[in-house]
C-alpha cells in the first residue's frame, strides 16, 4: 500500500497550473504517481477555481518588525521607544504586544503566524448580502439560464443600479465554492455541464468523423451575404445522437440564433430529409433560404431536399465544426436537456418544441442580451 502523499505548496501550484492549461485529472495524477481522486481532493474545495494568492497588507507589521519589538521588550525598552524606532504609532505596538500574551509571553514568530491566520477573512459574497438578488439568480438558474445570460439580463433590467447586478463569474464562484453559502449546491444541476468542479477553457473535445456526401456544394461557394449574418433566413443544422440509435435534428438561424428541433426516427437520409422538408413548410420562404450542414451521411439526399423546398444546401469543410458555430453552440446547450447516452426517441415533437421555446426565450450575449424569439418575431413581422 502506497504511503499517503502530502502535497507541498510547490506541488499544489503545479497541479493548479496544469489544470488551468486543460490537463485531465488522470494526466495530472500520473505526474505524482497518484490517481485522479487525489488531484480532485485538491481542486474540489474551491470548485476547480484556483484561489487567489494571499498577500499581506502593506500596513501590517512584518516579521522583521515583530522581531524588533521582541528585542526591544528583552532590552526593557518602552512601547513608545520601540514605536519611535519602527516609525509606528505607540498604540499599534501596544495592541500587538497585548494581543499576543503581553511583554512576558511575546514571541515574534508566534505573533506573526497568529496575525497571518487571523487575517484569513474572505470578503462576504454579494449574493449573501443581497437576498433579493440571490433569489432572482436562483430562479433563473432553475429555468436553466446560464450565469452569463443571468448577468446580462440583470444588467439590462437594472441599468444604472449596480447593487442589483452581479457578474457571471461571481455566480459561478458562488455555485462552485460552497463555503460562500449563498446558492444551494443543487443549483449546479441546472448548469449545462453539471460538473462538480469547473473545467479549464483549454480542455478540448474531439471532432466526430464525418461521412462522404455526393454532389455536395462546399461552404466556400456560399454567398458572402450569408457570412455577415446581416440577412435572416440562413440556417445551420446537425444531428445530436442518443442511445439506441436515437437522434434529434437541430436547426439554428444565423441572424437571430432562433432554434428549431425536429424529431427523427433514425439517421437514414430518407428519414432525415423527409423530416426536414416537413419542418421547412412551417416557415415563410423568406425566412428559410439556405441550410449549412456538416458532412454527415444523413444528408446524402440533399438534392431531394432542395428540389422540394427551393432551399440551397451547403456543406462544411472536413473537421471544421466552427463553420457552423451557432449550431455547435446550441448543441452544447441542448446537452443540458438531453445528456449523452440517454434515449432521445422518448421525447415527442411537442416536448422538443417546449425545449426550443425555452432556449429561444433565453437572452443571448451575442444579441446584446435580447432573446432569439424577439429577434425572430421581428423578422416574421417584417416579412408579413
Amino acid at each position: 500500500m502506497r504511503a499517503r502523499i502530502y502535497y507541498t505548496d510547490e506541488q499544489r501550484a503545479e497541479v493548479w497550473k496544469r489544470w488551468k492549461c486543460g490537463e485531465s485529472l488522470k494526466a495530472i495524477g500520473r505526474l505524482f504517481d497518484r490517481g485522479s481522486s487525489s488531484i480532485f481532493a485538491i481542486l474540489a474545495p474551491t470548485g476547480g477555481i484556483r484561489p487567489a494568492p494571499r498577500k499581506r497588507s502593506s500596513i501590517s507589521l512584518t516579521l522583521a518588525e515583530r522581531e524588533e519589538i521582541s528585542r526591544g521588550i528583552a532590552a526593557k525598552q518602552s512601547m513608545r521607544w520601540i514605536a519611535l524606532n519602527l516609525e509606528r504609532s505607540p498604540s499599534t505596538i501596544s495592541r500587538e504586544v497585548k494581543r499576543n500574551g503581553g511583554a512576558k509571553s511575546y514571541r515574534a514568530n508566534q505573533a506573526d503566524k497568529a496575525a497571518w491566520d487571523k487575517a484569513h477573512r474572505p470578503k462576504t459574497c454579494k449574493l449573501v448580502n443581497n437576498p433579493g438578488l440571490r433569489d432572482a439568480v436562483a430562479a433563473k438558474l432553475q429555468l436553466n439560464w446560464a450565469p452569463e445570460q443571468i448577468a446580462g439580463w440583470l444588467k439590462r433590467k437594472y441599468a444604472g443600479d449596480e447593487s442589483n447586478q452581479v457578474s457571471h463569474e461571481t455566480i459561478y464562484r458562488t455555485l462552485f465554492i460552497q463555503a460562500r453559502g449563498a446558492l444551494k449546491k443543487e443549483l449546479q444541476q441546472h448548469l449545462r455541464s453539471k460538473r462538480a468542479i469547473r473545467r479549464s477553457i483549454h480542455s478540448g473535445t474531439l471532432a466526430n468523423e464525418q461521412g462522404q456526401i455526393p454532389n455536395m456544394v462546399s461552404i466556400s461557394e456560399r454567398p458572402a451575404s450569408v457570412e455577415d449574418r446581416a440577412v435572416p433566413g440562413h440556417w445551420e443544422g446537425d444531428l445530436i445522437a442518443g442511445s439506441n440509435n436515437s437522434y434529434i435534428a437541430t436547426l439554428v438561424e444565423r441572424h437571430t440564433r432562433y432554434v428549431m428541433l425536429v424529431k427523427v426516427a433514425d439517421r437514414k437520409t430518407e428519414t432525415v430529409i423527409t423530416a426536414l422538408i416537413k419542418q421547412s413548410k412551417k416557415l415563410p420562404s423568406e425566412l428559410y433560404k439556405s441550410l449549412t450542414w456538416d458532412r454527415g451521411k444523413e444528408l446524402s439526399d440533399h438534392q431531394r431536399f432542395t428540389m422540394a423546398t427551393n432551399i440551397d444546401v451547403y456543406f462544411c469543410d472536413p473537421s471544421s465544426p466552427w463553420q457552423r458555430g451557432s449550431n455547435e453552440n446550441t448543441n452544447r446547450l441542448l446537452r443540458q436537456y438531453y445528456p449523452k447516452g440517454t434515449n432521445l426517441s422518448v421525447h415527442s415533437q411537442t416536448k422538443l418544441d417546449a425545449v426550443a421555446r425555452q432556449l429561444n426565450e433565453r437572452p443571448r450575449k451575442t444579441l446584446n442580451f435580447e432573446t432569439p424569439a424577439e429577434r425572430f418575431n421581428a423578422c416574421v413581422a417584417s416579412t408579413g
